[in-house]
């Protein structure tokens, strides 16, 4: 296997974005940004990837459109998921251990404020039994929480501990569009939203773009003092059909999580949109105790749809440049209630 490291991340979350559905706009300055970390222009780059979706867009063959912020001539080698860009950066992973590239950029792509999310999402269901009924995200991840809570594994108060941290830590982010932990028994005392969800519960709608460069052996050793090499990697699928599983589980990220070796991690930024599914993971992933989860803030603090999975691998990455962790994880899940799942490790090397 080759040596493979994340050189590069720059991300953008918004409230709303008031600009090309394409977000053509909003990923020309993202790729300056990684051109200025990395001191490489586009030729650099050996393979494009991204992550998007036509249904958020509104329109077909979006992702052809956004490849106008590259620029095509000369021609890129380039390829599209309609996933979260964290799958992208899958494909460009093994794209670099076939031998056929050794560098790759990264990016991800979403307007959510166009239309109504929460309704949108649910063409990702079972289109037979479950899309006709048009059950929402939100909706469907309060039927999540309730399990969890009438089994015993967490509770109102669990949850409202995970929000409370969350927006405390996104105070130093930037990029959070959401911030600000007031208390655990203030968050309780506010209304419900879906029974028993409370918003701050919820990943805010979020529009947004992220980018990742990846490097080869001595090409990231070149651009970065402290590369944070990729260990491990994997990704599994639970059933679509929401009543063939325990929603309290996620077999999935236990099975990533597994395959890519999770042991020895001081640092993990979890792709949970609702409070209670950090609990889930962190549970499936077998995390410790000391373990710092999501520092950033996580999805909690701003979920820009298909890049909130490649930001919590890139904010995973900066805590290894940084030198403020040795090996870090980074998890990213689509779906609904968490049926998919991909678990990346990284780690510094003196």
């Amino acid at each position: 296997m080759r040596d493979v490291a994340v050189v590069g991340f720059a991300q953008r979350q918004m409230e709303e974005f008031d600009g090309s559905p394409t977000c053509v706009e909003l990923l020309v300055p993202l790729f300056a940004e990684c051109y200025e970390q990395t001191g490489w222009t586009r030729r650099d780059i050996g393979f494009w990837c991204s992550g998007s979706s036509d249904y958020l867009a509104g329109r077909s063959f979006s992702f052809v459109q956004a490849v106008d912020a590259i620029g095509v001539i000369p021609p890129v080698n380039e390829s599209h998921v309609e996933m979260d860009a964290a799958w992208a950066l899958y494909e460009a992973w093994l794209k670099i251990q076939t031998g056929e590239v050794d560098t790759a950029l990264v990016y991800g792509f979403g307007k959510s404020s166009a239309g109504v999310l929460r309704r949108t999402l649910s063409l990702q269901l079972d289109p037979y039994t479950m899309t006709p009924l048009w059950p929402d995200t939100v909706s469907l991840a309060g039927l999540q929480a309730r399990a969890g809570i009438d089994a015993g594994l967490w509770d109102e108060r669990a949850m409202a501990e995970v929000a409370n941290r969350s927006l405390t830590d996104a105070e130093k982010n930037e990029y959070a569009i959401r911030k600000g932990g007031s208390s655990v028994e203030e968050l309780l005392a506010r209304p419900m939203y879906a029974d028993p969800l409370r918003k701050h519960d919820c990943a805010p709608v979020t529009d947004g773009a992220a980018a990742i460069v990846l490097a080869a052996g001595d090409r990231a050793r070149e651009v970065c003092d402290r590369p944070a090499w990729i260990t491990g990697i994997s990704h599994y699928v639970d059933p679509i059909s929401m009543g063939t599983r325990d929603l309290t589980r996620s077999p999935s990220a236990a099975r990533a999580a597994a395959a890519a070796g999770t042991e020895g991690v001081e640092v993990a930024e979890l792709h949970a949109p609702f409070s209670h599914q950090e609990l889930v993971l962190k549970r499936e992933l077998g995390l410790a105790d000391d373990v710092v989860v999501n520092p950033s803030g996580g999805a909690l603090a701003g979920n820009p749809m298909f890049t909130g999975g490649l930001i919590r691998f890139g904010e995973a990455a900066k805590k290894v440049w940084q030198g403020d962790a040795s090996r870090v994880l980074g998890h990213a899940t689509s779906g609904p209630a968490l049926q998919q799942n991909i678990v990346c490790t990284m780690e510094g090397r003196n």
